[in-house]
């Protein structure tokens, strides 16, 4: 059995052109993404990487150390977003990676380390399986796709197309329109919404990969989302849409527009991102074609602990929720980037 050396010293470009070579990983697994993460929110962040006895890399782990009084200590792969984890091209570096973790896990003082893997978990972990991803695969060009469409979603898209909604991509110049509409549907879901140099950082991060989609009326924007491409997936980890403009079915251009500009660009699925089975946005990413691919979200912590509930439908939560729902916008973008810095 080799033995493997466990560093937090990798040079990113090493780490880099691991990721890459990996059929498993994310865009979320690259060294931009703890630089982000610094940057936006000032968290410490441990890169953790396996060599074998030859120096090669052997598997990564990212994580991401979140510490405050309303939400506690824990370590996060990655925060904020919906995939991390262990990344291992030999299953034998598994466990000093888990190892190493564990023992950042009581340096740190911190309650549990969360593991998001996606599509399957490591054996033996406490798990959670709340939610999914839903995945489009796409077709080799639009009309193929249009043709999979019910009726009922085709209607939606042309009225959109009839209702003089534009559909337009960008970078840090669609920024402002995107975040006026992602902070607003923030608030009316009763969650404190990220700083707008959150998504700078993601947009000046990574510029070949990243960019807005925005839906306008009139020059304004109305519904909008981040698109990032990893190898042969395009993703939507954050989209909005203003409610009043829903009978335009401005979502409907926005959603179309991305699967046509991901085609064009040779990509083989549309990730449409997280959803809770059978509630509302996992119902309409599913009138696409979408399929649900698991999210295991597995744990390290002491024995005995229960499983953490940093979640929305947490009761405890409920109260702050309900009260955050009538708050002005304007002060919720002031003060829900303090608040979330610290919900992973």
């Amino acid at each position: 059995m080799p033995g493997y050396r466990v560093t937090q010293e990798l040079d990113p470009s090493r780490w880099d052109a691991y990721v890459d070579s990996m059929p498993a990983a994310t865009c979320y697994h690259l060294s931009a993404w703890g630089k982000i993460i610094r940057e936006s929110f000032g968290h410490p962040t441990h890169f953790l990487a396996a060599l074998d006895p030859g120096g090669e890399v052997a598997g990564v782990l990212p994580l991401v150390q979140m510490k405050s009084a309303l939400f506690g200590n824990f370590l996060v792969s990655v925060p904020f977003v919906n995939y991390g984890g262990l990344l291992c091209r030999d299953p034998g570096c598994v466990e000093p990676l888990l190892g190493a973790a564990e023992e950042l896990r009581r340096c740190c003082g911190a309650e549990h380390v969360e593991l998001r893997h996606l599509g399957s978990g490591i054996e033996g972990l406490p798990t959670r399986e709340h939610k999914v991803t839903m995945v489009l695969s796409l077709s080799a060009d639009p009309d193929q796709q249009w043709a999979k469409f019910n009726a009922k979603l085709r209607n939606q898209i042309r009225k959109a197309q009839k209702s003089g909604l534009s559909f337009r991509t960008g970078g840090l110049e669609l920024l402002d329109g995107f975040y006026d509409v992602f902070a607003r549907n923030m608030r009316d879901l009763g969650t404190p919404v990220y700083g707008k140099g959150f998504f700078a950082s993601v947009l000046g991060s990574l510029p070949q990969t990243t960019r807005i989609a925005a839906v306008q009326l009139e020059g304004k924007v109305v519904a909008a989302g981040i698109l990032s491409r990893y190898k042969e997936t395009m993703e939507m980890p954050w989209a909005s849409s203003i409610a009043e403009y829903k009978p335009l079915c401005p979502n409907n251009l926005l959603y179309w527009e991305s699967i046509r500009l991901a085609i064009s660009e040779g990509c083989a699925f549309l990730d449409f991102g997280r959803s809770t089975p059978n509630e509302g946005t996992y119902n309409f990413k599913k009138q696409w074609g979408a399929e649900p691919v698991q999210l295991y979200w597995q744990y390290l912590l002491e024995e005995g602990k229960a499983l953490p509930e940093l979640n929305p439908k947490n009761p405890k939560f409920q109260a702050a929720i309900a009260i955050w729902k009538r708050l002005p916008v304007r002060f919720t973008r002031l003060i829900g980037p303090a608040i979330v810095r610290n919900i992973p």
